[in-house]
This record gives structure tokens, sequence and C-alpha cells, in this order.
């Protein structure tokens, strides 16, 4: 693979950034080969049709029903609970300290009305949206559903011990239907779940489809190896998770969309796994890379035309580039947005993952 050639000139670039921005926790956007480098603001910040009408209804009447178990969800915590009570509940066994960002440090006193501080480059972070998760979550674990999937084994985390701060969070959707690994962005120096994986998540499994949000360990190259591992994962454990493999799809924001796109562009191959499918379709928020291999996945993207970080007309000419290689692609972009809106509301972005639902199911057989 073309990026290994290059791990030398990664670790020096990185090593430069760190030194730049005075900060290891605020490391830039390590790319993982040189043609895939972006511009220098870009880096040290990001570090990032229709179905058919009996379809339509099936998964309207999907959505109303897995609302309403959503709705049923026991709201103990509030937006006043401390994080720390959140990360030690005993349901949650060994992978509480998970739900928030592993490589930050969180206040004692730190309540979840006060998440959003600690999720750097991040905006419109919903407190309300982060209560509903960590009750959903808490519900499920207490009934004695599994919502987290280690991805290495034991022997495998004692090797290398950043592998025990990895894993899948599971939003269970319908039993048998697609599934989609959602990343969260962070600069590739923390892992931003609760704004720009979790809720999105969350939305696609009250659609009926089955999501994993993926923590990771920070760091280009090692985040897609456990993206790659969470693919061969699910595959290998399809039917324990009661899911369908084919034409899932990839989404993420700023570094999380990399992620989606660099395996969807080259494959859990060139990030150590086994040959396995590639996306059925990448979704992509809020990232510049510019890079075309030629062979991208059918791909939706968005982003805000005032995102400091990842630059609309980057994404937009790169969609064009995608498009006339004859591959489905489209791009929303919405007047005024910052980086980092997850799912949008109250915003012009509101309702932007719909639209990213149904370009996923219009590339499905």
């Amino acid at each position: 693979m073309q990026y290994r050639n290059y791990r030398m000139a990664f670790v020096i670039f990185l090593l430069f950034i760190v030194l730049l921005i005075g900060c290891g926790r605020n490391t830039a956007d390590a790319q993982i080969s040189s043609s895939r480098a972006e511009t220098g603001s870009e880096t040290a910040k990001e570090g990032q049709d229709a179905v058919t009408e009996t379809g339509t209804e099936a998964r309207a009447d999907t959505e109303r029903s897995t609302d309403a178990a959503v709705d049923n969800i026991v709201m103990s915590y509030t937006a006043d609970t401390k994080v720390w009570d959140v990360i030690d509940n005993p349901a949650f066994d060994e992978y509480g300290r998970l739900i928030f960002p592993a490589d930050k440090t969180i206040d004692k006193g730190m309540t979840l009305s006060e998440v959003g501080s600690i999720l750097t480059w991040y905006n419109y972070v919903n407190p309300s949206r982060t209560v509903q998760i960590v009750n959903y979550m808490k519900t499920k674990a207490e009934a004695g559903e599994q919502i987290f999937f280690d991805i290495y084994t034991d022997e495998e985390k004692a090797t290398d011990p950043a592998k025990k701060n990895t894993g899948l969070f599971f939003f269970r959707g319908n039993l048998g239907e697609k599934f989609a690994i959602v990343n969260a962005g962070g600069g590739f120096a923390y892992v931003g779940a609760m704004h720009d994986s979790f809720p999105q998540a969350l939305e696609l499994s009250k659609k009926g489809y089955n999501a994993f949000a993926l923590i990771y360990r920070p760091g280009a190259e090692t985040a897609c190896e456990d993206l790659a591992r969470g693919i061969a994962f699910i595959h290998q454990h399809a039917d324990e998770l009661e899911v369908d493999t084919v034409e899932y799809s990839l989404w993420g924001g700023s570094a999380g969309a990399r992620m989606a796109a660099w395996l969807g562009s080259y494959g859990t191959a060139a990030f150590g796994e086994g040959e396995y499918p590639r996306p059925g379709a990448v979704i992509m928020q809020y990232t510049g890379l510019s890079e075309v291999k030629g062979n991208e996945p059918p791909t939706y993207a968005c982003v805000g035309t005032s995102d400091g970080i990842a630059s609309y007309r980057t994404m937009e000419s790169r969609i064009n580039r995608i498009k006339a290689k004859g591959t489905d692609a489209e791009i929303e972009i919405f007047n005024g947005l910052p980086h980092g809106f997850g799912l949008g509301q109250g915003t012009v972005a509101e309702g932007w993952i719909d639209h990213a639902i149904r370009f996923w199911e219009n590339q499905m057989d």
C-alpha cells in the first residue's frame, strides 16, 4: 500500500504539528500518505432516487415503532447528572469510560449539560440529545441487551494497551436489516462520539437500520486499522448480531469522514484485515479530503459554507470528480454553517440525515 511507503514522512509531519501547536492532545489531522496531504490550516484543525413506495411505507412504520420505543426509555439521567456518574454506572461494566472521550480529561464536577465544552471543534452540541443517548444506553444495558462489543481479543489488548480504548457501540434496528458504522471526528486526537456518531447511530436505528458507533485509537493510521477491524468483526459475527452485511454503509464526520472514505477506497486489506466487501455507500460530513482514487463507492457529503476547517469548495470539487468517474455522488452545502454541526438540529442543515439515508437506500439492490 502506498500509505505505508510514507510512514516515516507521516511521523515527521506529525511531530512538526505537535511542535507547532504545543499540545499533543490537539494533534493535527495526520495524513496516511503524501497524496492525502491537505492544506496546513485544515490539517492543523481537523486532524477530519427513490426507493419503492412499499419500502418507504415499511420504513416509515419502522421509524414510528422505534420512535415509540425511544420515547419509553426511562429518563433517570438529567442535564445536571455528573458525567462520572454515567461512566461509573455498573450497568456499563468496563466500557462506561468509552461513552465519553477517553483521551480527554473530564472534571469530576462536569455535568451532561457541559459535555460540549470538551468536544473541541464542534458546534451545536445538544445537551438534551446527550441526556437522551445516555438514558437510552442505560435502559438497554439494564434490560440485559449487549450494547458494546470489543473488537480486539484480550491477548491483542495486552500486547497493545491502546486497543483497550476501542470497540463498537450497538444501536439495534430491525433484526436482519442492513448495518452502518458511524465514525466520529475529533482531529484524530480524540473521539467525539457523543455529538458526531451516537446521535446519527440512534437516528439510523429509528429507521430500522442496525448502527454501530466506532470508538477508535487516535491517529489516522490506527483509526483506519480499528475501522477495518470493526468491519471484519461485524462480517464475522453477522449471524449472532443478526445483521445484513450486503451494501452496508460507512458514515463519518470530520476525521471520521476521512476514515470512511479511505476504507471505502482502499478496502480492509490495506489496513491489516482480510479482504471484506466494500461499502455500498459512504456518507461524509465536513471533511476537506481532496483525494479521488477512482474506485470510490457512491458518496453523499454535506458541509457548511462558514466551515473554517473543511472547505465546502474542496468537498464539492471532490464530489464532482467522483461523479465524473460515473459513480453516484451528491453534496449538500448549507449556507452559513460552521464546522461540526452534527445532526444540525435547529439549523438549515436539519434533515440532512434523512437525505443521506435515502441516498444509501438508492444504492441498494
